[in-house]
């Protein structure tokens, strides 16, 4: 399912908040989608799709350069379909970066945070603005 601006939280579509729709430079998987924006001093990635060791590169282009650059990471998790250890790993490493949150992860992803204990590690929130004021 392609991603477009209809996919977007509401609260960035009358905004005013700058989108930047540029996929990061690596091969894209089919199905998969990184997109990123500014939002309250945030830098905001939207994942979609599904993320393996061959699915990986473009999201972890994206965390790497916002965690570098911005005091605060907001990792949209909503629109991923499936999540493996490798995922699991990106999301520890940004974490130790900075200033790490993730909005949303669907049912698969928060069990495996739980099944390996990173759930007591990462900051969850229910919504993009949680996660910027917190």
């Amino acid at each position: 399912m392609p991603w477009d601006e209809t996919g977007m939280p509401a609260l960035t579509r009358d905004s005013g908040a700058e989108v930047l729709t540029e996929r990061a430079a690596a091969h894209t998987p089919d199905g998969v989608a990184v997109l990123q924006y500014e939002w309250r001093g945030a830098r905001v990635i939207v994942a979609r799709g599904s993320y393996d060791l061959d699915s990986i590169t473009p999201l972890a282009d994206a965390m790497a350069t916002a965690a570098r650059k911005h005091p605060k990471v907001i990792l949209d998790a909503s629109g991923i379909t499936f999540a493996d250890s490798t995922l699991l790993n990106l999301l520890i490493l940004t974490h130790r970066t900075g200033t790490l949150r993730v909005v949303a992860p669907p049912p698969q992803l928060r069990r495996l945070c739980e099944i390996t204990g990173v759930d007591a590690l990462l900051q969850v929130r229910d919504s993009i603005d949680a996660a910027a004021v917190s």
